[in-house]
């Protein structure tokens, strides 16, 4: 409601400005035409003052000037009326064009302060669920008088759990804040050392699940990018690709070149992505349920937005594949450099 007012301000505006400009040229084609009509038709003719001429009866002469006024009445008040219905139909057609245009001018406004209110209320709420889960555990601990020191030792691992997870959350916040929608600096890059330095991040976790990890890399392939941050949007895609997957399963990253860009896929054989989420896959706090409850992974939803970010500032563009337990594949695309 308050954009739509702000859209009718805004059109109200544009379409004050645009009167006034029609109306003034208006008024300034009406004084000139005028002026002309009233040479033509409002100055003696030239019949009368010439010796033929009077040879007409003073009662013909003044019909004949009589008849030359009304039509410069006329032509007055049918130019008059032709202006008016002009700036009538400005003003109609000004009017759904200027609230056109003022709503297409604040929908980017708009779009940003819808996606920064469920930002805030999402964090708040991600925020807050932890701080309250401790705060209900030590109240509890608190009213045991048989609390025991092993007990005690317990909730402070309790705690310690509940603070990593915020900070976790506190450190993916403020790298989506830092670089908002701001262009990286890119340079040269071998794809191979990127991949390679992704894959051996992520190697212990996948170790844990006996998981391996298959790559398939061009060795000569090159694209202009940041390296460490792409490097850190790999290993987010290699993170949930391991995590989502069954374990004694295969991740494969594969590399190959489609047209002037460089292609990095990431497929899994893991539980998939319901086809519902994968529009919201890169949104902000976005989590599948299916995801959350048949792995029980820990997360905030904010790794593949941080990865999304992450990619677009390099000029690049991140899409995702799924079906239900069949896996995913994750694709990175980069300009690439000729060699």
């Amino acid at each position: 409601m308050t954009f739509h007012k702000t859209s009718l301000k805004l059109a109200g505006l544009y379409l004050g400005i645009l009167m006034i400009i029609s109306i003034f040229f208006s008024a300034s084609i009406y004084q000139v035409s005028v002026n002309e009509l009233g040479r033509g038709l409002r100055r003696p003719s030239a019949i009368f003052s010439t010796p033929n001429g009077m040879g007409f009866s003073a009662n013909l002469r003044t019909q004949f000037e009589q008849e030359r006024l009304d039509a410069y009445s006329e032509a007055k008040e049918r130019l008059l009326a032709r202006l008016v219905m002009t700036n009538i139909v400005i003003l109609v057609g000004g009017g759904l064009l200027s609230y056109y245009l003022a709503a297409r001018t604040l929908r980017p406004i708009e779009e940003a302060h819808e996606a920064q209110s469920r930002f805030t209320a999402d964090a708040s709420h991600e925020l807050r669920t932890p701080i309250t889960a401790m705060r209900s555990e030590n109240e509890v601990a608190l009213m045991d008088p048989k609390l025991t020191l092993e007990q005690a030792k317990q909730q402070l691992k309790s705690n310690i759990e509940e603070l990593e997870k915020l900070t976790a959350l506190s450190e993916g916040l403020l790298s989506l804040a830092q670089r908002g929608n701001t262009e990286l600096p890119g340079h040269k890059i071998l794809v191979k050392n990127v991949v390679n330095n992704a894959v051996n991040q992520v190697t212990p976790l996948a170790e844990k699940k006996n998981i391996s990890i298959k790559t398939d890399v061009l060795k000569s392939a090159t694209i202009w990018a940041d390296e460490v941050s792409i490097t850190e949007a790999l290993i987010t895609l290699l993170d949930n690709a391991v995590k989502y997957s069954d374990p004694s399963m295969v991740v494969h990253v594969t590399v190959t070149r489609v047209a002037k860009n460089v292609e990095i896929a990431v497929s899994d054989t893991g539980i998939g992505i319901p086809g519902s989420d994968l529009p919201y896959i890169f949104d902000r706090f976005y989590r599948a349920d299916l995801s959350r409850t048949k792995q029980g992974t820990n997360g905030y939803g904010l790794g593949l937005a941080i990865a999304k970010n992450i990619v677009d500032a390099n000029k690049g563009s991140l899409t995702v594949t799924s079906q239900v337990g069949q896996g995913s594949t994750f694709t990175l695309s980069l300009p690439t450099i000729n060699q």
